[in-house]
């Protein structure tokens, strides 16, 4: 070991960070202080082809909560492990490196990103950030990164559009939703969104070009709703909330209509005996539709490279917004983890996790 080398790793193993911890599963409702803990580290010494990193922003998702339960429930990745770090995705910058292809100052991508200020984490996990693209740090947590990433494979791969059909988004004020529904308007699409304010409809309309949206809190029957909306049904149909949502929709889907299972928020704080069930699936059958659910990881290896490079094209060209929600502060995690299950939050929820660094604070609003 080199000289420059031993100094750093010294200099690291008497450093201090904070990290979130999962201290007991919520089965269900709301994940709590007593579920969810912040705990003080010191960070141990690199290991070869290990690097430092210092966590910049870090994308607070609904999946996550699903892995807090103690059960897989045949969703998304396995249950977290008591008392062990929460992971997700983040961004930040390499500090120390032990890998000859990372150096200090590299900005950073982690889709295994513990939720905390300082982490040490084998360079296999990482991706570069492209400097030359010239995009604000929290695209790489948004437009350019799980949210951004299942919209896109949802509408292009899964929902496979055609111009003139009609597209129905749910949550579509949210992190996926907000990107699902300006990609099937650049197909062409008729595109109609729920949400739960009105401020969020206004968002939808005036921002993110929905043709039109409703306010699900204010409609007392959903079936005559989508009727309103859809006079000549679905064809495609975004579905990130599950329950009654979706069964209203199966009521109005169209022949040969493909539905795209991303993720059903409305179930997810509940426990699986008393979760809504969804009586009409016969309907899939009648209608000939597709339902699809995806995981992200199958598709990573041979598409994220074209979704990259056709989603920083249509932000550079401000074909694609993007609006975010900040929480300042590593300390706000639990707080911003809940916020996702009401309806305060508008766009995607991050958090910044140096409530003091300011840097890229004033690209958090404008468009991508």
């Amino acid at each position: 070991m080199d000289e420059k080398i031993e100094m750093a790793t010294e200099e690291w193993t008497s450093m201090d960070s904070r990290e979130w911890i999962l201290s007991a599963y919520a089965e269900d409702g709301l994940p709590s202080s007593n579920h969810l803990k912040l705990k003080n580290i010191k960070l141990d010494s690199i290991p070869d082809l290990h690097v430092a990193i210092q966590v910049l922003w870090l994308s607070v998702e609904p999946y996550l909560r699903s892995r807090m339960t103690g059960h897989q429930d045949g969703l998304y990745l396995p249950p977290f492990d008591l008392n062990q770090v929460v992971t997700t995705c983040g961004v930040g910058r390499v500090i120390r490196s032990k890998d000859g292809n990372y150096k200090e100052g590299d900005m950073v991508v982690n889709y295994l990103s513990p939720v905390a200020e300082y982490c040490v984490v084998p360079s296999h996990l990482l991706r570069k950030v492209d400097s030359d693209a010239g995009l604000p740090l929290p695209a790489y947590v948004s437009a350019l990164g799980i949210p951004g990433f299942a919209a896109w494979v949802g509408i292009e791969l899964l929902g496979k559009p055609k111009p003139r059909e009609n597209v129905f988004i749910s949550a579509a004020a949210g992190g996926v939703g907000m990107f699902a529904g300006q990609l099937a308007k650049l197909k062409g699409c008729r595109v109609i969104g729920s949400t739960g304010t009105d401020e969020k409809v206004k968002l939808l309309k005036e921002e993110f070009g929905y043709d039109d949206a409703f306010n699900y809190n204010k409609e007392i029957d959903l079936d005559a709703a989508l009727t309103k909306y859809f006079p000549s049904g679905i064809d495609i149909y975004l579905d990130n909330v599950g329950g009654k949502m979706l069964e209203a929709v199966l009521n109005h889907i169209n022949t040969r209509a493909r539905i795209v299972a991303c993720g059903m928020i409305s179930q997810y704080n509940q426990p699986w005996s008393e979760r809504e069930g969804v009586r009409n699936l016969l309907n899939i059958v009648g209608k000939e539709v597709r339902m699809e659910g995806f995981m992200q990881s199958s598709y990573l290896k041979d598409h994220f490279g074209e979704f990259a490079k056709e989603m920083v094209s249509y932000m550079k060209q401000g074909k694609i917004t993007s609006k975010h929600k900040i929480y300042y502060g590593i300390e706000s995690f639990l707080e911003s983890l809940t916020s996702i299950f009401s309806s305060s939050n508008v766009g995607k929820v991050i958090i910044q996790v140096n409530k003091d660094d300011h840097d890229h604070e004033d690209n958090m609003e404008a468009h991508a």
